[in-house]
């Protein structure tokens, strides 16, 4: 495995301030990944400590294992997705937890592994399954969706204006030869997308490789559900982190931070309450954290990262 683990995690500071860990405590890395934030966590944690890491990908899996091995804290990783965490705990007769981290998308772990198809920077089979197991890969998605499945996962997941064309010239390319890796895919982007518009913004396959990421590992479904079940399991006092990468994962966070705040669902002209829904968690973030200027230049990929967390009474 060529791929290198030891990248610096994102918002690693203020995570790990954020967490407000006890050296006894219970703690889960739901996103693995290379363990770059699971070991921050595990350096905290004494022999008493318990450190829980999930990952859908044997290979971060793996590689996590490795780099976790020196420290004194009890370690337990499992093979599983984050959304399954009360599933995850029941099997590890856990019953609740201090704290918790979540860092959504594709792993640096993933990105650097070239063979895995995520990256539109180097040349590989339309793969951008999280886990190898699962059916459904890239190259499903960009030859065997419609051109209006397309243009939906593009324009919703990717935020992308050219999704129409984007979609247009895929179905139009794949007719003469199967779509098999990914740089036919970007060439079909660039050549769908104007070259005005080409020259500004981000690489220009971004946001379409983003899209057909998100739609084959089913991540805004996962995190929808996620959330709850993390605050559900806290223990009282116990912190929820959750770094998100652009504008659809962080609206989904901020949104469910905000129906557990405030879970009252008594229409606004009521007087008073009277469904009786009180919240059981705590504001800790107002406006997400975002990277400062040094994390920036040591770390591009933080430039797009948020970090939204709550608390339970």
């Amino acid at each position: 495995m060529s791929a290198e683990f030891y990248h610096v995690p994102v918002l690693y500071e203020e995570c790990m301030n954020n967490l407000n860990i006890k050296p006894d405590g219970i703690y889960v890395d739901g996103t693995l990944g290379g363990g770059g934030h699971a070991y921050g966590i595990g350096q905290r944690l004494s022999e008493k400590g318990l450190l829980i890491g999930i990952d859908r990908d044997q290979d971060a899996l793996d590689a996590a294992a490795k780099r976790l091995a020196p420290l004194q804290c009890r370690k337990i990783l499992v093979r599983s997705t984050y959304a399954e965490i009360k599933d995850v705990l029941e099997q590890e007769g856990v019953s609740g937890i201090d704290g918790a981290l979540l860092d959504i998308g594709v792993s640096s772990f993933q990105l650097d592994n070239s063979e895995r198809g995520f990256s539109y920077m180097q040349d590989a089979p339309l793969d951008m399954r999280m886990s190898r197991d699962d059916l459904l890969t890239a190259a499903d998605v960009v030859n065997g969706y419609t051109k209006q499945q397309l243009t939906d996962i593009i324009r919703e997941y990717g935020e992308e204006r050219w999704a129409g064309r984007i979609a247009e010239f895929i179905v139009r390319a794949r007719q003469n030869k199967e779509i098999e890796t990914t740089w036919q895919l970007v060439d079909i982007i660039k050549a769908a997308i104007p070259a005005s518009a080409r020259r500004e913004g981000p690489h220009p396959a971004k946001r379409t490789f983003q899209a057909i990421r998100i739609e084959v590992n089913g991540e805004l479904e996962q995190l929808e559900k996620a959330v709850d079940e993390f605050v559900d399991v806290l223990n009282p006092g116990g912190r929820l982190c959750i770094i998100t990468f652009h504008s659809l994962e962080d609206r989904i966070v901020k949104q469910a931070y905000s129906r557990r705040l405030n879970p009252c669902t008594c229409p606004p002209e009521f007087p008073v309450c009277v469904c009786g829904k009180v919240s059981d968690a705590v504001k800790v973030t107002g406006k997400p954290i975002t990277a400062g200027e040094e994390e920036l230049e040591k770390n591009p990929r933080a430039r797009s990262a948020k970090l939204r967390v709550i608390g339970k009474k």
